[in-house]
């Protein structure tokens, strides 16, 4: 899949607010889904509740694209290859508390709302990978 983005390839995603996931279904169709994300030591972070369609992909298949996008998804720059692995423990804490810093109120109502309709959070960790 290609050695890990280096630092100049995750400058695209600082600053923006939503990266668009590609994440693969059995026939090898993409699907796309802006969401909420951070970055920490190298690596592209999102959380979501653990009944959505990505986290059923990702089980299946780690492979992924991002890329910075808009509100509704439409990208704002180039497509990366990634790999998508679950986290837990401290390393989720962390994500989450960035999350909150980053979104701040927002994120904390769409957490509360998540919660009463019984969800769980998945945090998930993206390894963006040059095509070289």
């Amino acid at each position: 899949m290609g050695r890990p983005v280096s630092q100049d390839g995750l400058s695209q995603f600082e600053g923006q607010r939503f990266i668009n996931l590609e994440t693969y279904r059995e026939s090898g169709e993409g699907v796309r889904t802006p969401v909420w994300f951070a970055i920490d030591g190298g690596m592209l972070f999102f959380r979501t509740p653990s009944s959505t369609g990505k986290v059923r992909r990702l089980r299946r298949e780690k492979r992924v694209r991002v890329a910075p996008c808009a509100r509704r998804g439409e990208p704002t720059g180039r497509w990366v290859e990634g790999e998508a692995r679950f986290v837990e423990g401290e390393q989720a804490r962390r994500v989450n508390e960035l999350l909150n810093r980053k979104y701040g109120l927002y994120k904390r109502l769409a957490d509360k709302f998540f919660e009463l309709r019984g969800n769980r959070y998945i945090t998930v960790g993206i390894t963006p990978r040059d095509e070289r």
